[in-house]
């Protein structure tokens, strides 16, 4: 019995939610989503609120209810609020700069790293921080992911890319095995 997808979600004043079928497109002040809902799902809207049932009682509907509706939520979250993801660069000479809709990026290789930016997503950049923002959850997260690649963090001196919020478990050196 799924206690998430039984929950009401509540629809921002500045939203507007269209459902057409087994489709839900979410328009806002940050820009527009559309989610296909899973097979066996309905979407209803009333007072101010969206609300997720299963039109057919089976295991695969169980699965995806709570799903559904987080992915729900999520769309309007992102198309009021917006996301966002910040990332640290360490390392010495290691820099980041956005010009457009590309992150230049300095990070030890013989040559720079441009790294094009997805429709929808914007960055910044401040001092050794870079912040990824935009509407849709799953995008801001993946172009986060994506540049944390680059160069991951090492667990020696911590150089490289990581989360802001992220905590990289230092391993001693080869000087402690020593004495």
């Amino acid at each position: 019995m799924s206690r998430i997808g039984r929950q009401p979600i509540p629809i921002p004043n500045d939203v507007s939610v269209t459902l057409d079928g087994g489709r839900i497109s979410v328009t806002g002040p940050k820009g527009s989503l559309e989610l296909a809902l899973p097979a066996g799902l309905r979407a209803a809207q009333a007072d101010g609120r969206l609300t997720v049932t299963k039109a057919v009682e089976n295991p695969q509907t169980q699965s995806v209810h709570g799903l559904a509706r987080t992915l729900i939520d999520n769309m309007l979250v992102g198309v009021s609020r917006g996301y966002e993801r910040q990332l640290e660069i360490n390392g010495v000479g290691y820099r980041a700069s956005v010009s457009g809709s590309v992150i230049n990026l300095t990070l030890g290789f013989s040559h720079p790293v441009a790294y094009a930016l997805p429709a929808g997503i914007t960055a910044k950049v401040e001092k050794n921080v870079i912040t990824v923002m935009g509407h849709d959850k799953q995008a801001v997260g993946q172009v986060a992911a994506n540049l944390r690649a680059l160069r991951k963090p090492e667990p020696y001196k911590g150089k490289g890319i990581k989360y802001a919020n992220e905590r990289i478990i230092r391993k001693a050196g080869k000087t402690a095995t020593k004495g």
